[in-house]
């Protein structure tokens, strides 16, 4: 659910350790203001530490306490009020977050810098392994700093970051933090630890999660004439065990993760269940001077399976892949400031076996990238940052033909950004990117039915090279009580790759016929140049200051419109604009708030697809902090949706079955010590 009460919510005191670049020489600190969200240091944009209102384009940060007190099971849940990014929203299990409009093949979902290694990406009725529980923070990144993560970078990066591969020893000997949630809408108990420790120089972590969300509560609809979505639930618990040791100005660690959940697919009988085993590596080595080398690396283990509801398994997916990420920083090198050089090794076995192994033979995609980075100061107001990268993928599977085909790109991407600080107080910014993306597996290789989004896929082996030139201008402005951020921008794809629903339905032989008489929907991955255009926004306005606390307006907005170039037809499934806003209070031990967001009706939708309605989404939160001594303990309600009005994601392919969730209230206890 969409939530922009808890845009400021505070966490600093509930967080044992501070999460860097890869550059430990970060920043110094900025004294503490109310609207110092912006000026928090930011990791994914640049291989060197970097604030948040220093990059060309504007980067979002969600930390712990929105992610906790946003609850869910998902990342795109815990980037509900981040301006620009929607969700899927096919499954409370599974729902990927989306960017200005793109999603899948065009966001980057990373954990830690590396992949989330999983098939989220193949199927929207599959989930990230990745809990929101487990995460210290998430950013959202745009802009050049997106090439040193892969052309699946178009429509920007979400990098989950936590402290399961330790980057900084504890300031403490021991940081221990817990949380406890409970929902009204799904009857679910929601309970997370995380513990830091130190032992000489040795850092050492411990995490854990749980979470068991029963079938969820809607308005009565005709489709839920009860008041329930039938198959809504979502279950998972996983955990994690990692450790680095500290020599000089090195470090290397590693770190096992284990994470398994059991969601069900709405508007169908059938449930996932999901596992995955994660090992992961990261290392920096001092070589002097400014210069550093990193390497951070992931091996996952992978798979699904697709139960039935008498617990026949119909399908089981498996995804075993390696991602290796070394990055050289040399530091200054003539006008150029910080300069970074980099690689990324990528290899991705995929396999199916069941009912729908048709809908994808097994394939093994390869890929191998380098790429610069460069920031450069231009005088003492403009900075550049520049970037450029340059990749090899293969992808080898069996299409509809049956004759084993092997696909190789050479995609080239560069980006450059300016960011101008006109006055003390205002900072413009000026992003161009053209960005070459390779097909992925799916679109080349898809053959038949997939039951969880039902619809009956044909992919295209003889597809090419997506690109998309990008233009994106930001301004912020910052003084005093007032803060704003917006971004207008336009992107121009050259073979823009799609789903295209044809009209036709087909049974699970592929006999495809005109109307809905089967059950599968007819999709065939096509290209065809598409234009995407939009503005996104927010401001923080500070009513009241007093040595008590702050009572803030806050408002934000986002609108997306993309059209293909033929025929001015609309790209399929676009979330809608929204604008909404509200106000909040916060105190030394009581915060509050209101707000109230508008989602516009989406009347501008694909070929074949289905409108949806506007609505309203009306949150509250109040949270106390009883011990002067002690700001880790809070005790939180919170409300959402409190109008228990119909919402329907325009994003989903499955919107016409399943509504989101109905009124809801939380009930959050965190402690940190």
């Amino acid at each position: 659910m969409r939530n922009t009460l808890l845009a400021g919510a505070a966490l600093a005191a509930l967080t044992p350790t501070v999460v860097y670049a890869q550059s430990d020489s970060a920043p110094a600190p900025q004294p503490a203001r109310e609207n110092s969200a912006h000026r928090e240091i930011i990791v994914t944009a640049s291989p060197y530490a970097v604030f948040q209102d220093s990059t060309a384009a504007i980067v979002a940060k969600v930390d712990r306490g929105q992610i906790v007190e946003n609850g869910g099971a998902s990342i795109a849940n815990a980037l509900s009020n981040v301006p620009g990014v929607a969700a899927t929203g096919f499954a409370a299990g599974a729902s990927r977050p989306i960017i200005r409009g793109m999603d899948a093949n065009r966001v980057r979902l990373l954990e830690n810098g590396t992949s989330a290694s999983d098939v989220s990406d193949i199927g929207p009725d599959h989930g990230v392994p990745i809990d929101p529980l487990s995460a210290r923070s998430i950013e959202v990144v745009r802009g050049a700093g997106t090439l040193r993560y892969g052309s699946q970078a178009i429509g920007g990066v979400v990098n989950v970051l936590n402290d399961r591969v330790p980057m900084t020893l504890p300031d403490k000997p021991i940081g221990v933090e817990l949380n406890g949630n409970y929902d009204t809408v799904s009857n679910a108990p929601e309970a997370s630890a995380l513990i830091d420790t130190a032992v000489n120089n040795f850092a050492l972590h411990a995490d854990g999660f749980y979470r068991h969300a029963d079938d969820y509560d809607t308005p009565v609809t005709e489709s839920t004439p009860d008041g329930k979505l039938d198959n809504s639930f979502a279950h998972a618990h996983g955990g994690s065990l990692g450790g680095s040791y500290f020599f000089g100005g090195s470090h290397m660690g590693v770190g096992v993760t284990q994470y398994d959940a059991t969601y069900g697919i709405p508007a169908e009988d059938a449930h996932i269940d999901m596992k995955q085993t994660k090992v992961m590596t990261r290392s920096s080595f001092d070589l002097g001077g400014d210069r550093k080398l990193t390497l951070d690396g992931s091996y996952a283990n992978y798979k699904h399976s697709e139960v039935e509801a008498d617990g026949e398994i119909a399908t089981t997916f498996r995804n075993k892949e390696w991602d290796v990420h070394p990055e050289l920083l040399l530091g200054a090198l003539g006008p150029l400031t910080n300069v970074a050089i980099g690689g990324e090794y990528i290899h991705r076995k995929f396999s199916a076996v069941g009912e729908d192994a048709s809908y994808l033979f097994p394939t093994l995609t390869e890929s191998e990238a380098g790429y610069i980075f460069t920031d450069m100061p231009l005088g003492d107001s403009v900075n550049l940052q520049a970037s450029g990268r340059i990749e090899h993928v293969s992808v080898e599977g069996t299409p509809v033909s049956d004759v084993f085909t092997k696909a190789s790109f050479t995609p080239v991407s560069g980006a450059i950004g300016a960011l101008w600080t006109a006055t003390p107080a205002l900072k413009l910014g000026l992003t161009f990117s053209s960005t070459g993306r390779a097909p992925a597996q799916t679109e080349l290789f898809a053959r038949g039915g997939h039951d969880g989004p039902q619809t009956f896929e044909f992919g295209d082996p003889t597809l090419g090279i997506e690109r998309a030139n990008s233009l994106e201008a930001s301004v912020r402005f910052d003084q005093g009580q007032f803060h704003f951020d917006g971004s207008l921008y336009s992107t121009w794809f050259n073979d823009y790759i799609y789903g295209d629903l044809t009209g036709r339905t087909c049974d699970d032989d592929g006999v495809c016929v005109a109307g809905d008489a089967n059950e599968l929907k007819e999709l065939f991955y096509r290209q065809q140049n598409a234009h995407f255009r939009g503005l996104e926004g927010e401001a923080f306005f500070d009513m009241v200051q007093s040595d008590s606390g702050t009572l803030q307006l806050h408002v934000l907005g986002d609108y997306v419109r993309a059209t293909f170039d033929n025929d001015g037809g609309n790209v399929p499934r676009i979330p809608p604009y929204r604008i909404g806003g509200g106000v909040k209070w916060k105190g030394d031990s009581l915060d509050a708030g209101m707000d109230l967001t508008y989602f516009g009706k989406q009347d501008k939708f694909g070929a074949y697809d289905t409108p949806t309605d506007s609505y309203y989404n009306l949150n509250a939160r109040i949270a106390w902090r009883p011990f002067e001594q002690n700001q880790g303990v809070e005790f939180a309600v919170v409300g959402q949706n409190l109008t228990n009005d119909v919402q329907r994601d325009a994003a989903a392919l499955n919107r016409s079955e399943v509504i989101m969730p109905g009124r809801n209230v939380r009930f959050v206890v965190r402690m940190a010590m």
